[in-house]
Order: structure tokens, then C-alpha cells, then sequence
């Protein structure tokens, strides 16, 4: 497949996952470009192994995080209110700045494929279908992997007395 194509095909759906992080059409159009920009640079090291939309997924997260850091929102510990995005089931729970960044500091000590799901779902906006198809699966596969993340939030969250 042609870079050109790949472009074609996902850049809707960078922009998409882009848009869910950065919550501004300007940051997210900006951020989806920096990650073909980066994905041109190491197509080689793709593998095949992941959907590329996937791996296309991992770049924006990545280089939006890195940018965080850069201005140090996430390395001192807060996390701006417009990325602490949600489900409406967990807006009781995030309600608070300090509840939201627990959950993303607990969301990155997740192990695969929840803490993904969970993104996925959550930050990109994606469907069960979309999600199944990420990971070559069934859509009840992801709703399934989704609610189990989920619930493994909820417990954490209940077991350090924040809910």
C-alpha cells in the first residue's frame, strides 16, 4: 500500500483521535500532520503485525503526550481539564481534576489490550465494530475488553476512596 493511500484512507480518523485529545480543530489538524509526518519517517519499522490504523493511533498518542510534556502539563502531575475526557458513566468519578489525573496515571499502568480499548473508546470515539477491527476481532470482543477495563478503573478507583 502506497504512504499516499494510507493517508487517504485514515487521516480522518488521526484527525478524529487527534481532535478527542486536543479538544481544538487547530492543535488536532496540527497533531494528525505531525504523525504522518512521523509515520512517513518510520514506515520501515511498521511490521504488519497491528492494523495500521492502530499503529497510526500509537503515533498520535505518543507525539500528543510528548507535546504535553513538553509543556509541562503532564510531568508536574496535572493534566488539563479539556484531556481529561470521559464516558458520561465516569463523570461522577472524574468530576475533579484530581480524580481524572488518578485515572490516567492507573490508565497507563493498564496492560494490553485494555488500556488500548479503553482509548480507544473513551479518546478516539471509536465504536465496537471500529475497535474489533483494529484488533482483527469482534465487536463483542471489544465491548467485552471495554467493560472489563473499565470496571478494573472502578475498582481502583474504589479501593483508594475516590468513588
Amino acid at each position: 500500500m502506497l504512504f499516499e493511500d494510507i493517508y487517504e484512507n485514515y487521516f480522518k480518523d488521526v484527525c478524529r483521535l487527534s481532535f478527542s485529545l486536543t479538544k481544538d480543530e487547530v492543535s488536532a489538524e496540527d497533531l494528525a500532520q505531525e504523525t504522518f509526518v512521523k509515520a512517513l519517517a518510520s514506515i520501515d519499522s511498521f511490521d504488519g503485525s497491528k492494523d495500521i490504523r492502530a499503529w497510526l493511533f500509537t503515533i498520535a498518542k505518543n507525539t500528543f503526550y510528548s507535546e504535553c510534556r513538553k509543556k509541562k502539563w503532564i510531568a508536574d502531575g496535572e493534566i488539563p481539564e479539556e484531556i481529561a475526557s470521559s464516558e458520561p458513566d465516569f463523570l461522577e468519578v472524574i468530576s475533579d481534576k484530581e480524580s481524572a489525573v488518578l485515572i490516567h496515571k492507573y490508565l497507563h499502568s493498564m496492560k494490553e489490550p485494555y488500556k488500548e480499548v479503553f482509548h480507544l473508546r473513551v479518546f478516539g470515539e471509536l465504536d465496537f465494530e471500529e475497535i474489533g477491527n483494529i484488533f482483527g476481532k469482534s465487536a463483542s470482543w471489544a465491548r467485552v475488553t471495554f467493560y472489563r477495563a473499565k470496571n478494573e478503573i472502578k475498582n481502583y478507583m474504589t479501593e483508594i476512596g475516590e468513588t
